[in-house]
């Protein structure tokens, strides 16, 4: 599906919504980096807790020669940790990051050829959903392992249907012997989690209402950013915080490239995200009907994140 079809899709439809891959334009995905930055935003920091500590461990349980695969790889700042552990242990590695953002791709790359010397890097710009045709496009050298990296949350974007669809999608893809590394943000109090999405500074929102802008700038939208409003909450019966943009009044806004004028009311918002959050029992469960097994896993000291290593079944 292209940009201009998804946003004509999920404007007319009811209720309205736009898919968060679109976030990640060069400037969604420079909004995302700084979002990565901030105090309220514990993710980030809460897993490169676990692979600073335990990036040993995971490495010795995972076991090699291995290369590494990596699904939206944005600026690759937490894989650098796992890649300085593969290299300790092996003097040459295979790097495939896959990304939607042709720029972070280069610029994270650029970055890691000139750090890592025995590094070779491969990089696909593509969906994430794409990784089971890059895998095959892609095939390890013979007596190698490929371990995929899923870090960050993203996997929380996806319901369970959808989440055990993408695995069971790489699963069919991997060797006996390969491995998927999955990290999965944990349930949590409303009072950590909501401010994680709606942070003081604002930036959460810019990166939200940056999708307007998107449309505005591509597409010949005539949004008015001032018109509507950053909303972020945590769903507790559902287990995940949506994110939405709220049209502060009634209003019609025209987009000249697909011909078309939206209505909204008063209130109405368009729902950008979903940001599921998981116990490990439910990271087993969506696992095993992927066709994986739970290895092994790993959390921080205050157990807000954690990281899971899938074998295949």
């Amino acid at each position: 599906m292209s940009f201009a079809s998804d946003v004509r899709r999920g404007l007319t439809a009811k209720p309205k919504s736009l898919p968060p891959r679109y976030f990640y334009d060069a400037l969604g995905s420079a909004l995302f980096t700084a979002i990565c930055n901030l105090p309220e935003y514990y993710v980030t920091r809460a897993e490169e807790h676990i692979l600073l500590t335990h990036r040993a461990d995971i490495m010795h349980t995972i076991g090699g020669p291995l290369r590494m695969v990596e699904l939206g790889s944005g600026d690759s700042r937490k894989t650098r940790l796992l890649i300085e552990a593969v290299l300790a242990q092996q003097t040459q590695l295979d790097y495939l990051p896959i990304d939607i953002d042709p720029n972070v791709l280069n610029e994270a790359g650029r970055r890691l050829a000139a750090d890592f010397r025995g590094l070779t890097i491969r990089a696909v710009c593509s969906e994430f959903a794409a990784a089971a045709d890059a895998l095959r496009a892609h095939p390890a050298p013979a007596g190698v392992k490929t371990v995929v990296l899923f870090l960050g949350s993203t996997i929380g974007n996806l319901d369970e249907v959808e989440a055990v669809s993408m695995l069971s999608s790489i699963r069919g893809a991997l060797a006996p012997t390969d491995a998927l590394f999955l990290g999965a943000d944990l349930k949590k109090a409303k009072r950590i989690l909501e401010p994680a999405y709606d942070d003081a500074l604002g930036v959460t929102a810019a990166f939200n209402l940056n999708l307007l802008q998107r449309i505005n700038r591509e597409l010949g939208g005539h949004f008015r950013l001032n018109q509507f409003a950053h909303l972020a909450f945590y769903d507790e019966e559902r287990g995940r915080i949506e994110m939405h943009l709220a049209a502060r009044e009634p209003q019609r806004v025209r987009i000249d490239a697909l011909d078309l004028e939206v209505s909204f009311d008063n209130g109405e918002t368009i729902h950008t995200e979903n940001s599921y959050k998981y116990d490990p029992r439910q990271i087993e469960t969506i696992a095993s009907r992927s066709g994986f097994g739970v290895a092994k896993w790993w959390t921080d000291s205050e157990t807000r994140f954690a990281d899971f290593l899938l074998v295949p079944r």
